[in-house]
């Protein structure tokens, strides 16, 4: 991840064709600094793009202002824009660990996509140092995706659920 001053600053509008030439430029300064991934965040617009294979996790998340709705085409030869609805919420890793969707190999996952759920109730839980951490939901809502295999490690604050609010 390193040279974080290395990347553009985003559009000041909300128009699609900017943030698409942004994450062409974001792509670009990641591969000619040889960085696995790049992220820039402002005025509520975080874009982050990250090389196929460099992870299993999703290459690119951007969670766009309300005025920003479509994805941007593929970027470059194993990068792609992906755009979380505008009202959705993240809930992002508190820490640094190993994510597991069940608490146990054999168990059942606690969430699915699709499913709905309440403040509170445990998402995943994520290994650090042998102890178990048990991620909770910070709002009610239904899953929209699930962004993180399982036995994957995260990093803090890496996207790990879209929820949408209830209505």
């Amino acid at each position: 991840m390193g040279k974080r001053g290395a990347s553009p600053a985003p559009p000041a509008g909300g128009s699609d064709d900017r943030l698409i030439e942004l994450t062409r430029r974001l792509a670009a300064v990641a591969a000619e600094l040889g960085l696995s991934e790049i992220e820039v965040e402002s005025a509520g617009t975080r874009l982050r793009v990250q090389r196929a294979g460099a992870a299993p996790a999703p290459v690119t998340h951007m969670v766009a202002a309300p005025a920003m709705s479509a994805a941007g085409p593929a970027i470059e030869q194993g990068m792609v824009a992906d755009v979380a609805a505008p009202t959705a919420i993240t809930v992002e890793a508190p820490m640094v660990g190993t994510f597991y969707r069940a608490s146990a190999p054999t168990a059942d996952p606690f969430v699915r996509e699709g499913d709905v759920v309440k403040e509170g109730q445990i998402l995943c839980i994520i290994e650090a140092m042998k102890l178990m951490n048990e991620i909770e939901s910070k709002a009610a809502g239904r899953i929209l995706k699930v962004l993180v295999e399982n036995g994957q490690p995260v990093e803090y604050g890496q996207p790990l659920f879209l929820l949408e609010p209830p209505r």
